[in-house]
């Protein structure tokens, strides 16, 4: 473990503890507290290979979406992405809230050239081409900018207690960082229409029977069963992970020729690895294959 991290106190309130480790000899932190690495200030990074745990940390605000945040979840993938003891990711707000919306405080007296000048949501766009698996586990609120962030992940764990949705219509302006594209590819026009006109969100139990979340789960297990999900999939083949993942995103973004073509391509290219070979021979032998991203 290169970082330690454990349930936040009970209040959403609570200043959560932020300590960094300065060497591979520091003492063991109790199991209620967390680290964040030094440089982070919104977040807070868990790293228990071969998966890692990105949390928000603004509990006060109710992990409103600030651009610093956003600014700290991309550096933090970043350097993921390129960690190669890292196969894949859960990202949360912690056990009360996801992210109830953007810093509304930060954009109400924003014109149109501030926004632009700062691309406030474009600089969202390296979440969304993070390449290893990423699994939200969403507990309460994940509203509008929150909202949007799961659905950038590939797998969604909600707890019972979760309500996702885009209110943005009743402040005067849409959805910027992708709600208006992922909902309706993801549950139709109709679904997608009702929840960015009406603003009215959905419960846990809805999205998952709209196909908007991939499980229901007591909320007191969402981060846990989010983290087994992320471990059983850190066991696969890291080169097929990526370009699964590639080919399913494709399918949102192009014709079906366009997608089949590079899914026909990715095919091809894994008989290249030693993944594919240890994989089909493993099988052959009836034993669990070892996986090396090679």
């Amino acid at each position: 473990m290169r970082a330690l991290a454990c349930s936040p106190a009970p209040s959403i309130r609570a200043t959560w503890i932020s300590e960094s480790l300065a060497t591979a000899t520091s003492r063991v932190v109790p199991i209620w507290s967390m680290i964040a690495p030094v440089g982070y200030e919104h977040i807070l990074v868990d790293i228990e290979a071969p998966i890692a745990t990105v949390t928000l940390n603004r509990p006060k605000v109710l992990n409103a979406l600030s651009p610093e945040l956003i600014r700290e979840v991309n550096i933090a993938l970043g350097e993921l992405d390129a960690d190669e003891t890292v196969r894949a990711v859960v990202l949360t707000g912690g056990p009360k809230v996801f992210a109830a919306g953007a810093d509304i405080g930060d954009m109400a007296d924003r014109t149109a050239v501030d926004q632009l000048r700062r691309d406030q949501t474009g600089r969202w766009a390296g979440i969304a081409a993070f390449s290893k698996p990423l699994v939200a586990a969403v507990n309460g609120y994940a509203l509008g900018g929150g909202c949007e962030l799961a659905l950038m992940c590939d797998l969604i764990v909600a707890g019972d207690t979760a309500r996702l949705g885009q209110p943005e219509i009743n402040l005067g302006i849409i959805p910027g960082a992708g709600g208006t594209q992922r909902w309706p590819r993801t549950v139709g026009k109709y679904v997608a229409m009702e929840a960015m006109l009406t603003g009215a969100p959905v419960t846990a139990r809805r999205a998952y029977d709209l196909g908007l979340v991939n499980k229901v789960v007591p909320a007191e297990m969402t981060i846990e069963i989010a983290k087994r999900t992320a471990r059983g999939l850190a066991e696969k083949p890291p080169l097929a992970l990526r370009m699964a993942k590639e080919a399913v995103l494709k399918a949102f973004e192009s014709p079906l020729s366009e997608g089949l073509a590079v899914e026909r391509k990715s095919f091809y290219f894994l008989f290249s690895t030693e993944d594919q070979k240890e994989g089909m021979h493993a099988f052959l032998e009836k034993r669990k294959g070892v996986f090396k991203g090679r």
